[in-house]
């Protein structure tokens, strides 16, 4: 009788020693078996995922696509910095000659600025036409050539010749009666590209242009004495 309970319950230890061996291998191998992390995601799926999200296309929304719509110009842009890169080097040209001819310190004052103000901006214009693959007008200020039919508000070879001739009170009336012109040109200019442009560093320097010359234009005319 005790032999035989010897016999089963050596038995039994057998039995439930190799069930937990067998348990234990049967994890290891379904461990070693698989790539997949703890959360039951595939690595390869998980990698793959993060590339998507790296790619500007994964939102949804092509990246590249936005930023040449940012960069968007149409002809009126163009023209606009074609044009006012002209109409400004005119501005400069009768601007400097303000130094040496102006009597007010006034009138060399306000011309100085505008030479300050319309340099950058020609330079500004001249980049975007460069990154649009467009040709930079060639500088024909000083020439004596007539541009005055193109666009509005520019002086003739003749307006030129007779300014560069004056001097004193003389130079100042004629300056300002000139830039008051000029400006009003300008204005116009300015307008049509707020309304019609679509590069926004354009239309914004447009509205800058209308501003700022307005304020001038009013300035000159009290200067001329007239309100």
């Amino acid at each position: 009788m005790t032999a035989h309970r010897t016999t089963a319950h050596r038995t039994f230890v057998r039995r439930a020693a190799f069930a937990a061996t067998a348990g234990a291998a049967a994890l290891a191998l379904a461990a070693c078996g698989s790539d997949k992390p703890a959360g039951g995601h595939d690595k390869g799926a998980k990698e793959s995922g993060s590339s998507a999200a790296a790619s500007p296309q994964a939102d949804g929304h092509d990246k590249t696509a936005g930023r040449s719509s940012a960069d968007g110009h149409n002809s009126a842009d163009v023209s606009f910095a074609k044009e006012m890169i002209q109409h400004h080097r005119q501005a400069v040209e009768m601007a400097e000659l303000a130094e040496s001819r102006a009597a007010s310190k006034d009138v060399k004052s306000l011309a100085a600025r505008i030479e300050g103000a319309q340099d950058p901006e020609i330079e500004n214009m001249s980049g975007w036409l460069t990154a649009w693959g467009e040709e930079v007008p060639a500088d024909m200020s000083g020439m004596g050539h007539d541009m005055s039919s193109s666009m509005p508000g520019m002086m003739s070879a003749g307006d030129m010749a007779e300014l560069k001739k004056a001097s004193g009170g003389d130079f100042d009336k004629k300056f300002l009666a000139m830039m008051v012109r000029h400006h009003e040109g300008a204005v116009t200019m300015g307008r049509a590209e707020k309304s019609d442009g679509e590069y926004g560093p354009a239309t914004r320097l447009a509205a800058d242009v209308v501003t700022a010359q307005t304020a001038e234009i009013e300035q000159m005319n009290k200067m001329l004495g007239k309100s």
